[in-house]
């Protein structure tokens, strides 16, 4: 199709189409839609016998197994509700290993052998499926022939109602095992390292007094980013379509250099797509609060407050799929790939964690108080000591081919993990390091070197942007996560080293505390030791500069800049044992999640290049022939001794990615190095030539539309 302004013009038409959502009062209790499509408390409490209530309540609070027997009337409490929405059919909802949802629809109506059909739905049906789902990545735990994996109900996340205009779907909330029990999901290791965590912080703050607590449950709120742009381009880029991002396209004059576009003025359309996104999403209860333009153009961003890790997972999930969805309604399309464009910043989702009780402590809140004090520097130096402790596998949690293009692009933090504590924080623990005390800041913060904890600030330093992993006031922002990713591996991960680095300074606490030492002077040790030995870590200043690469060498942290680098962190010997002491993944689990991320590496990588290939065989090369035969029919020998030789050059690279593409005979993590060292440089020896041609070649020749109408037409 050649190229034309016309198409330009098309897609900058929008009109709401219908589309429009209107100004309802919100002062109106009926005009309030939050929640309105989940089965939630307010729901269960009013549809559900007392004593079934009280115990399905009690139940999620505590973190324990569902009594089997009350499963009956949550389900036919759960069927009427569903109907009334006009739900038909029901589904076990879960996450498998591909990253993504997976669904299979059952109707609630069957036949009654007189011509008629009946609703119904069993408890049985409520807590366990049978998707079949032989085809699921499994990494080996089953082979495609054994098809039998069950899904099981997850009780602490409500069951919701997704609306389609031609009726609607009751999704119940599931974990995915195989039948020999093992997780084929990222729903079950998440909710297992949440257990651990809760039972490790519990003791914790029983030796640090609080015997208050009956749960600690682990908190997200993530940061979305994401693109839009005009439909009409995406499917006039069959990179865009088949891989979510762009293999070929030069540079654009103007990209995000000016700034303009941060934090802007939202264009009317992208604004009326997000109000919609934000409606569909207060129905499931999904606690949006922000929206706003991101660096890039055609980048936004939308982010919750923050909820239970579980549920913020599921929640998550249900953001990214409405977020395509709404965008379709709008002629838009949603793009979550990490680095959509290149040359241009990619985008990432900022995973916000934090530690609290049932009793509503904040135990990353540096508090009002000196006991305050004592507690948060005894979680903030567990942290600190785990994420010193397992880098790699933290960076390993987040490791995908997407990710490969955008950590360490200056717009993202790089591979290395260190940890961002701001100015104060620091100050802190470096004087509890030298066991001197220090004499007051401007703001009146008082040295830490005697038992005696004066308040700490909240916000005691600048935030650093550039950090993997900072201490943002009452939280730390994991920030090396890709656009698509899941939450449930990274919290996984998080989750389960805070345990362990948890309990060893419970461990430490105890035993000084068993001698006599007071808890003041006993806390003030304990985290000394643990921050002098994990203090390198800990890095304030730019992670992007060349420097810290040398720096953090030196330091004895890990640069694992590729996939193939961190993935075999997931199998090594040190994250088995911590993996499996607290009963979150087995050797065999963590082994299945190493063979399934090796292969979606080298899968993906093989789509893109043979994506690649036959974009720049059928369509790019051909553009440029057809241009060197009218520079030809012209006359111009300067203009043909200046193109033709980026013809043949570019036929040579295609050549050759096209040979590289070929099958290696390889397996595993050597075909994975093979792509990586192999295909991944004549990709990019292909775009090189490419781009420099789409530069020369006429116009209305070249076939794709370009990074300047894609990222700029809105």
């Amino acid at each position: 199709m050649p190229r034309i302004r016309q198409d330009n013009v098309t897609a900058a038409q929008w009109s709401t189409n219908g589309e429009a959502l209107g100004s309802p009062d919100l002062t109106v209790a009926g005009n309030q839609v939050f929640g309105a499509n989940v089965f939630n408390t307010a729901v269960q409490r009013q549809r559900l016998p007392k004593d079934v209530f009280k115990a399905l309540s009690s139940a999620v609070a505590r973190g324990e197994a569902l009594d089997t027997s009350l499963a009956d009337p949550v389900a036919q409490a759960m069927k009427g509700w569903a109907l009334e929405r006009g739900a038909t059919h029901y589904t076990h909802w879960f996450q498998p290993l591909t990253g993504m949802t997976a669904e299979k629809h059952d109707s609630f109506y069957g036949p009654t052998g007189d011509g008629t059909a009946i609703a119904e739905f069993s408890g049985k049906e409520l807590i366990q499926g049978e998707p079949d789902a032989s085809s699921f990545p499994t990494g080996g735990i089953r082979a495609t022939f054994e098809a039998r994996g069950y899904t099981a109900w997850d009780p602490s996340s409500p069951a919701f109602i997704l609306e389609n205009p031609n009726g609607a779907l009751l999704c119940i909330p599931t974990g995915f095992v195989s039948w020999t029990g093992e997780a084929l999901d990222t729903k079950i290791p998440l909710l297992r390292s949440m257990d651990a965590l809760s039972k490790s912080a519990l003791r914790a703050l029983q030796l640090l007094g609080d015997d208050s607590a009956g749960r600690v449950f682990t908190t997200v709120g993530p940061e979305q980013e994401y693109f839009l742009i005009d439909e009409q381009y995406y499917y006039q880029r069959p990179d865009l379509v088949t891989t979510g991002r762009t293999l070929f396209g030069a540079k654009p004059p103007k990209g995000h250099e000016l700034d303009e576009h941060y934090f802007g003025s939202i264009p009317e359309r992208i604004l009326a797509c997000m109000m919609e996104t934000e409606l569909e999403l207060a129905k499931l209860g999904v606690p949006v609060k922000t929206r706003h333009n991101e660096v890039a153009p055609n980048q936004y961003e939308i982010a919750p407050t923050f909820e239970n890790s579980n549920v913020g997972s599921d929640h998550q999930q249900l953001t990214m799929q409405l977020l395509q969805n709404v965008a379709r309604r709008y002629g838009l399309v949603c793009l979550l790939h990490e680095k959509p464009f290149a040359g241009v910043n990619g985008s990432g989702k900022h995973n916000n964690w934090s530690m609290g009780t049932d009793t509503g402590i904040n135990l990353l809140e540096p508090g009002d108080t000196p006991s305050d004090n004592i507690q948060f520097l005894f979680f903030c130096a567990a942290v600190i000591k785990a994420v010193n402790k397992h880098q790699a596998l933290l960076r390993a949690s987040v490791a995908n081919v997407g990710q490969d293009h955008r950590l360490g692009a200056n717009e993202a933090p790089p591979a290395i993990i260190s940890i961002f504590l701001g100015a104060e924080l620091e100050r802190v623990f470096e004087t509890i390091a030298s066991g001197e005390a220090a004499a007051s800041s401007d703001n009146g913060f008082l040295g830490l070197g005697t038992p005696v904890l004066p308040p700490l600030p909240m916000h005691g330093g600048d935030r650093n942007r550039t950090s993997p992993f900072a201490f943002t006031g009452n939280k730390f922002e994991f920030r090396t996560l890709g656009s698509s990713s899941s939450l449930g591996l990274p919290n996984t991960v998080l989750n389960t080293i805070a345990a362990e680095a948890i309990d060893e300074l419970a461990d430490a606490l105890e035993a000084k505390l068993s001698d006599g030492t007071s808890l003041d002077e006993a806390v003030v040790a304990i985290v000394k030791d643990a921050y002098v030995a994990n203090r390198q870590v800990v890095f304030g200043g730019d992670n992007y500069a060349d420097e810290w690469h040398t720096e953090a060498r030196e330091r004895g942290l890990q640069n694992l800049p590729t996939t193939p680098d961190a993935l075999p962190w997931f199998v090594h010997e040190q994250t088995v044992g911590v993996m499996s002491k607290y009963g979150v993944l087995s050797e065999r689990e963590l082994e299945s999640r190493y063979e399934v991320a090796v292969e979606q590496y080298f899968v993906k990588l093989n789509i893109e290049s043979e994506t690649a290939a036959s974009i720049a065989r059928t369509m790019l090369l051909p553009a440029a022939v057809r241009h060197l035969n009218e520079l030809l029919a012209s006359g111009r020998e300067g203009l043909v001794d200046e193109f033709a030789p980026l013809i043949a050059d570019f036929h040579e690279a295609i050549v050759a990615l096209e040979q590289a593409n070929g099958d290696p005979g390889l397996e595993g993590m050597e075909l994975a190095h093979y792509m990586r060292d192999t295909v991944v440089p004549a990709m990019t020896a292909v775009r090189e030539v490419a781009d420099t041609l789409e530069r020369l070649v006429a116009d209305d020749l070249w076939p794709l539309p370009k990074y300047s109408e894609v990222l700029f037409i809105k």
